[in-house]
């Protein structure tokens, strides 16, 4: 992607983006100028993010092909997933079962205009651009209540997203809507940057790459993500590193065995 390939009125290709962010650590090319050197600086400060950003993305799938496999859902919601590429949700989870619906959401206009244009070509997939700190408004989008029945059990994704979201803004209270709006045996999927001991300055190197972002780190205590799951039965094992999350046989992570939280949560 080049400045000059997107000139609509309402994007800002100099603010640094989330989104475009993490596709440039995933090796990906719908980024600018200003989301690489933002990435930059992230990966100054903590040299393996690329390769926690890919084993986020591995947990992703794990758990993708554990709920459409094991669980027999067979529709997902993916929370400011950012843009689908390659190895997201609509691939791993079509790829074991053709029948899911799967819905991406981004506020970002840039990742929603390249997304819609991916998936152009799937029926049972879309790109909707709407705002996850409203989910009226996310369940009402024409794309996402037009393939998704909230009637029936779906998974919610919030994958390294919610971190992203200030303490303003009633994470806590956001998730809880979405719950309310859920189906009995629906899950919520959650990766969460956490306040950990002893890193203290990567955490301060971190945010302060994200601080002229389109949305700033907050990362929460262990404690504070749990609650996230109020409402919620913690699948086994747990609320743990995303690495340690049913890791397949004979792989290994590519970045710190201990980077980021995930967990699992089914809806009684």
């Amino acid at each position: 992607m080049t400045e000059r390939s997107l000139t609509a009125r309402d994007i800002d290709t100099s603010t640094p983006n989330v989104a475009r962010i993490y596709d440039y650590l995933l090796g990906g090319k719908d980024n600018f100028a200003a989301d690489r050197g933002a990435a930059e600086q992230l990966i100054a400060a903590i040299p393996d993010v690329a390769a926690i950003a890919r084993d986020n993305r591995s947990f992703l799938g794990r758990v993708v092909r554990y709920l459409a496999m094991q669980e027999g859902i067979r529709q997902f919601l993916d929370l400011g997933g950012g843009l689908p590429t390659q190895a997201n949700v609509h691939e791993l989870a079509q790829g074991v079962v053709p029948d899911v619906r799967v819905v991406y959401v981004d506020n970002d206009p840039v990742v929603a205009l390249h997304g819609q244009a991916l998936l152009a070509s799937g029926d049972r997939v879309a790109m909707a651009q709407a705002d996850l700190r409203d989910p009226a408004s996310v369940w009402q989008h024409p794309d996402v209540a037009g393939l998704l029945d909230w009637t029936q059990p779906i998974a919610v994704l919030c994958t390294s997203t919610l971190h992203f979201v200030a303490d303003e803004d009633e994470p806590h209270k956001i998730i809880a809507e979405y719950r309310d709006h859920m189906a009995p045996g629906s899950y919520l999927v959650i990766t969460h940057g956490t306040k950990e001991k002893d890193a203290s300055a990567e955490r301060e190197a971190a945010a302060d790459a994200y601080r002229r972002a389109s949305s700033q780190l907050h990362l929460r205590t262990l404690a504070d993500v749990g609650r996230l799951f109020d409402g919620f039965e913690l699948v086994e094992p747990g609320l743990v590193w995303i690495t340690e999350w049913r890791p397949e046989p004979g792989t290994a992570p590519t970045g710190r065995a201990q980077s980021m939280r995930g967990g699992v949560g089914r809806k009684p």
